[in-house]
């Protein structure tokens, strides 16, 4: 993987730890300059009592490894503080390859509990700042014609999960969210796909576990490690990746699935038109066989991970 990624300039955001942390590292590691952000609280959008912030210890590694990062302490969650992640790219090196939208929170709560703030905390970081660092680094990308795109989504989204109506909302958002940046922009050469992790992270250590079910989930989340996701996220930046473009991607230590994407199941069409009573009489009777389990991403995805 070394030379990968030599010279590019990238933004990882939410990088002072578990998931961003290693893409930050090993993008460095890959010969790429690392822009790494983190504002340096917890999930529960606490500051954290460190002597140094989360970024510069991330980036006092890459180094002293011998490679090139500097620190960046904006938020994703507004528009102007999503601009000032990518100008802290160009100030710094000059240009700018690629984003990793990664930065995350939780606010878990059963939907008929969550308040305004739960779900306004989620949607602002996730799915807002998805959009906002995305937006801001596209100016530069349509200038010169290239760049790449990786988003964090999640199988609480694309499948489902208890508790988590923001978070999967977001997460679910951020894939239609990659697949328009993917059509609007493939004319200036920038691809855009999204990386479904699962791995032991301060985000999945949150995770409950009151339930046998819960700690057998938690139990394999812990043999999953947060640095089996980056080879992809670098792979999927690199121009290797150069036909990849709107995919969904899961991976589970070393397992990389390609995952589904909506499409038409079943049809059903009635020559004289649709009725209430008809479609309770014909259509889903019809479609019925063909109907989605209601089942949580650990069910469906059930098998040890490789």
């Amino acid at each position: 993987m070394k030379g990968m990624m030599e010279d590019k300039v990238v933004v990882v955001t939410g990088a002072g730890g578990g998931i961003g942390r290693e893409i930050a590292l090993q993008l460095a590691a890959a010969g790429a300059k690392v822009v790494v952000n983190d504002i340096g609280v917890s999930l529960a959008g606490d500051a954290l009592e460190t002597s140094v912030p989360p970024a510069q210890s991330v980036v006092n590694e890459i180094t002293a490894a011998g490679g090139t990062a500097v620190a960046n302490q904006d938020s994703v969650a507004t528009w102007d503080s999503a601009h000032s992640i990518i100008a802290c790219a160009m100030d710094n090196f000059g240009r700018i390859d690629g984003v990793v939208n990664n930065a995350g929170n939780l606010r878990d709560r059963s939907f008929h509990k969550m308040s305004e703030e739960e779900w306004r905390a989620v949607i602002s970081v996730h799915l807002d700042g998805s959009f906002f660092v995305s937006r801001a680094a596209a100016e530069q990308f349509r200038k010169q014609e290239s760049g790449a795109f990786v988003h964090m989504t999640s199988t609480s989204g694309l499948i489902g999960n208890f508790g988590q109506a923001n978070y999967g909302a977001a997460k679910l958002g951020i894939v239609a969210l990659s697949k328009m940046i993917a059509l609007d922009m493939q004319r200036y050469n920038v691809r855009s796909n999204c990386i479904a992790p699962s791995a032991w992270s301060r985000m999945t250590s949150s995770i409950p576990v009151d339930t046998p079910q819960q700690r057998d989930r938690v139990e394999k989340l812990k043999r999953m490690e947060a640095g089996k996701i980056a080879p992809m996220a670098i792979y999927l930046l690199s121009d290797e990746a150069a036909r990849v473009n709107g995919q969904v991607f899961a991976v589970r230590a070393n397992e990389i699935l390609l995952m589904s994407q909506s499409r038409p199941v079943r049809s059903t069409h009635y020559g004289s038109g649709w009725t209430p009573e008809l479609i309770a009489e014909v259509a889903i009777p019809a479609m019925e066989p063909h109907f989605f389990p209601l089942l949580r991403s650990p069910e469906v995805m059930c098998w040890d991970p490789i």
